[in-house]
Order: structure tokens, then sequence, then C-alpha cells
């Protein structure tokens, strides 16, 4: 990709690394961003050689500070429904059931759409410098690209209410404490870290990290436990199946094929 893409990708073996790359807006979400990032996420599903991509943003201050608030400053209530809703399914969708593991590497600032970019991900690990937040409510909105619905399901409730409610930014610690992130390292050491961590959810089973996902995803809901014995059953006629017992008798490492 040029140096002046909207979303840059390096490649690590098979794992992609992607960054926003608006530093000078710190790296907010535009609508030119989001559709730029969700056909990249649309395309990685077919990608055999991409087994894990870790999302990211340039400079050194936000992964993402939020939305690019001029660009729906006079939107009324109909066009309102319409960008959450195309955000919603265009991207944050897009990776929260994407085939492929994303992992969030967070630095500096995730606020509003920010964070719930973040939230969409798979994994998310954290800067000692990140501040994370859904300040929404400052703007007389809530946030509307899935924050009410993830953040309650990744914290809790109660915690997400009081979030939302008080619009405040958790700090790095907290952010571990409550298992909004992972892990927190220095920030010089989140990209290194954040690969070794993608490296290793992408020498496991393809097939089955998709299955995980899936059934993860449906967790709380009705139809949740009946997702995990159908993405089960369905694991046994992967090749990948056979492939992780005969090296697991064979007492080897396994070598899944692609996706």
């Amino acid at each position: 990709m040029s140096e002046t893409a909207l979303v840059t990708e390096v490649l690590h073996g098979n794992v992609a690394c992607w960054t926003l790359n608006r530093p000078q807006q710190l790296n907010a979400l535009n609508g030119a961003l989001i559709e730029a990032l969700g056909t990249m996420v649309e395309a990685v599903q077919d990608r055999d050689e991409v087994r894990c991509v870790v999302l990211t943003g340039s400079g050194e201050k936000a992964f993402v500070a939020g939305a690019d608030i001029k660009e729906f400053a006079d939107f009324d209530s109909v066009a309102g429904r319409k960008l959450a809703e195309h955000g919603q399914r265009m991207l944050f969708d897009a990776i929260a059931f994407s085939a492929t593991p994303f992992i969030a590497a967070v630095g500096g600032f995730a606020l509003g759409g920010g964070l719930e970019l973040a939230l969409a991900c798979h994994v998310r690990i954290a800067s000692t410098n990140a501040r994370m937040g859904l300040p929404e409510v400052t703007l007389g909105l809530i946030p509307g690209y899935g924050g009410t619905q993830r953040l309650a399901g990744i914290i809790g409730k109660g915690r997400a209410m009081e979030m939302i409610l008080s619009a405040r930014m958790a700090k790095a610690e907290e952010a571990l404490s409550t298992g909004l992130v992972s892990k927190v390292v220095e920030r010089d050491a989140l990209m290194d870290e954040a690969i070794s961590m993608a490296r290793g959810l992408a020498a496991n089973s393809p097939k089955a990290l998709e299955a995980a996902i899936r059934a993860v995803q449906a967790s709380g809901s009705p139809e949740g436990y009946e997702v995990e014995i159908d993405q089960f059953g369905r694991c046994f006629a992967n090749e990948d199946f056979k492939e992780g017992v005969a090296a697991f008798l064979g007492k080897r490492k396994p070598e899944f094929p692609g996706k």
C-alpha cells in the first residue's frame, strides 16, 4: 500500500499489522476510513497467508481518538440511524465475526468510536499510557457502533453503565483489572507484544479459531449453547481436526492447512 493510504499493512509472516493512518486527526474515524478498513476486513477472509491481524493507530498519542464529529454535526435522526447501522455492518460487526482473529494494540487514547473499534476486536492489549472511554453523552449522544453492547459483555453491565453515563476515561491499569484488556505493556513494547500474541493465535487451527469466535460471540444469547454444540460438531468434519489429533498422537507440532 502507498504511504498515503488510510490503512497501511506490514506482514510479519502470517500476521498482518494494520495501522490506521490519520495521525494529524489522531486517527479519528471518518466515513472514508471506515470504508477502507471494512473493505480490508472483507478481503482478509479469503487471504490464506494471513492467520491473524494486529490493528493499531499511527503516532504516539492515539489508537483512535474517536469519530470525526464534523461529518455528522448536522445529521437528523434518520441520518444518525443510518450512520450507526452502516458503520456496524460495514466494519464493527465485520471484525467481531471475522474468521480471522483481530488483536487491538491500543496505544494512547481509545475514545468513542476508537474504543468501540477495539471492543470489536477479539483480543485487546494496551500500553501503559492508554486511556479508554465512551464520552458520547457529553455530546448528547450514546455509543452507536456497538459500544453499549460489547462493553457490557466484556466488563459487566454495572461497570459499563458507570463508564458510559459518567463519560470518564479509564487508565490502562483499570482496563486490565476489569478485563477490558488482556495485557498492559510499556509503549515501546506494544507492537512486539501484539505480534508475539498474534503468532501464538496464528499457530492454532484456523477452522477451530473461526468456530470459537462464533461460539463466544453467541455467549449470553438464548442460542449460545446451541451455537457451541453446532460449532463443536462441525470441527470434526475439518481436516484441521485430523491433523491436530495426528500431531498430538505423534508428539509433534501440528501443521494446519489454510483457511
